[in-house]
């Protein structure tokens, strides 16, 4: 592995530590972390012909190896533009559902700019899905049904997440993300 994926997934692990994990906006991500199940694949594409070719190798990646639960597919060079990213994510989801995988891995989408429609770019809300780097996160879709139930309520964690950001309060969620970056 090189400097830069390196570096690209240490900020990443930091940033599930930090955030993800410290703060509980998802509740089962330190048990992956702690497993070593989740696959980190760094994307430097430039393209989106590329960026598809490797959501579906990452499918197959899953179909191939059980040990691995998750992938964060992390995009370096592709994705600066919060509005092109939403477009590959549409893109991604409509490829998942023409490949038969609708129903066997879920998207959930990260990054920089992360914006839920309908709110300031401002809304501390945005950080429960603000990340590093524009990412992709390839669940499967069986271990998040399992997951959820043995998790009390797990339909009030998007509403948690949202009042935890919220109460926390602008500066400590930026603070939060920035110290997530190479220094």
């Amino acid at each position: 592995m090189d400097t830069i994926d390196s570096s690209l997934i240490t900020a990443t692990q930091k940033w599930l530590k930090d955030i993800i994990i410290e703060y509980r906006i998802c509740p089962f991500a330190k048990r992956e972390l702690d497993k070593g199940s989740i696959h980190f694949s760094i994307n430097h594409d430039t393209d989106i012909e590329p960026a598809v070719l490797s959501l579906l190798l990452e499918c197959d990646r899953l179909n191939i190896d059980p040990t691995i639960e998750t992938t964060l597919i992390i995009f370096d060079a592709l994705f600066t533009d919060f509005e092109d990213y939403l477009d590959f994510i549409e893109l991604a989801e409509n490829i998942l559902f023409e490949q038969d995988y609708e129903g066997i891995y879920q998207l959930a989408s990260f990054h920089p700019d992360y914006c839920f429609e309908g709110s300031a770019s401002d809304d501390p809300a945005n950080y429960t899905n603000r990340s590093p780097y524009p990412m992709i996160h390839l669940l499967r879709e069986s271990s998040i049904e399992e997951a959820v139930t043995h998790y009390p309520n797990p339909e009030d964690i998007p509403q948690h997440n949202i009042k935890l950001m919220r109460e926390l309060g602008l500066d400590k969620v930026q603070a939060l993300l920035s110290a997530c970056y190479p220094t």
